[in-house]
């Protein structure tokens, strides 16, 4: 999986004026990934969007990251074979980890948002 999102990275990370990072992917509509989710209606499936926002964080960081909790994950539209998805990523400290909180969008619309608690890894 690893290796399937950081071949689709396409831009960044790039350090937004308001702190954020923000980094863009797109998976080719030939993607292995796609295969059977969903037949006739191939979809980004949800924890490939996970994974995004933990790797988006590891490039952010340039650091290893495994994560602890999975706070919130809510997906609003589906990601389709050849868009690009943009990840809006907020890191904050916290005292037991990091809290990374991404916002996926695609054409400006949003697709979806998660909230991970990740620690680095030794």
């Amino acid at each position: 999986m690893r290796t399937t999102i950081l071949a689709a990275r396409t831009h960044g990370p790039i350090r937004e004026e308001d702190g954020t990072f923000s980094v863009e992917f797109c998976f080719g509509a030939d993607d292995p990934l796609f295969a059977g989710h969903f037949p006739h209606r191939p979809m980004l499936p949800g924890v490939f969007q996970l994974e995004l926002a933990r790797i988006a964080a590891e490039l952010a960081l340039d650091a290893r990251l495994a994560v602890r909790e999975i706070s919130r994950a809510k997906f609003v539209r589906p990601i389709l074979p050849t868009e690009k998805v943009v990840a809006s990523l907020k890191l904050s400290e916290k005292e037991d980890g990091l809290v990374a909180r991404a916002r996926f969008s695609v054409g400006g619309q949003p697709a979806g948002e998660t909230l991970l608690l990740v620690s680095r890894m030794s």
